[in-house]
């Protein structure tokens, strides 16, 4: 399901900086970041979780967020400054997993980071849906910018459980 998500990125980047299928290309990114969880649920549940899963979910979810994002920011439907917010963290997360995994170094996924990644979806989701003028858009971005600031928070706050992660698999 990973590479499914990873091939629709080009797809819903298309259709979102274009005008005419702007609703089309939010709708299929929020479907495929709504497969992440579904991914792992079905993982679990059949007891197929891989370590190769392990590694390609979370590369597959920052990809289509990073992508997305962009996408949103270029048509003008999502403010860069809390696009950066985003990016900066997950580029440094992915920098930062580079070089733990050259020192065999794995960290696993904590809680707060998927109740964060799930919150800051709904919330990009949402205020992109209210800032291009669709229906109820006003409640939409209300309920985005409150599921922004509690997955902005909860973001960097996994961020620094993950760096206590690291310091202590390294010392170990």
């Amino acid at each position: 399901m990973s590479f499914l998500r990873i091939a629709l990125i080009p797809v819903f980047v298309w259709l979102i900086v274009d005008e005419d299928t702007t609703f089309a290309g939010l709708m299929l990114f929020s479907a495929v970041a709504a497969t992440d969880w579904l991914d792992g649920t079905i993982a679990r549940a059949t007891g197929q979780v891989s370590e190769l899963g392990k590694v390609l979910d979370p590369v597959a979810d920052r990809l289509a967020i990073a992508a997305g994002l962009i996408a949103l920011v270029i048509r003008g439907a999502f403010p860069l400054w809390a696009a950066l917010l985003i990016l900066v963290r997950d580029v440094a997360i992915l920098i930062a997993g580079l070089v733990l995994l050259r020192r065999n170094v794995k960290i696993e996924v904590r809680m707060v980071g998927k109740v964060a990644t799930f919150a800051l979806l709904l919330g990009i989701g949402a205020v992109s849906w209210g800032t291009l003028g669709y229906p109820l858009s006003a409640a939409a971005l209300a309920i985005g910018w409150s599921c922004y600031a509690v997955g902005i928070v909860e973001y960097y706050a996994a961020t620094a459980l993950y760096v206590q992660d690291a310091r202590r698999q390294l010392a170990a």
